[in-house]
């Protein structure tokens, strides 16, 4: 994954709010993941999880 530097500004100059932030980079993490996902689902087979080793 690639590192993105979110400006403070938009616009004309002017800040954006912490709120605008956190959106947008909870925007780009949910892309990211999604990615994610459907690079795993299209690998096949199954991915086990660490608490799933040797349950029962």
């Amino acid at each position: 994954m690639s590192e993105e530097t979110v400006p403070l500004t938009a616009g004309a100059g002017q800040p954006k709010g912490l709120l605008q932030q956190m959106e947008e980079l909870m925007a780009a993490l949910n892309a990211d993941l999604s990615a994610l996902d459907a690079d795993l689902q299209g690998a096949g087979g199954s991915v086990r999880g660490v608490g799933e080793e040797g349950a029962g």
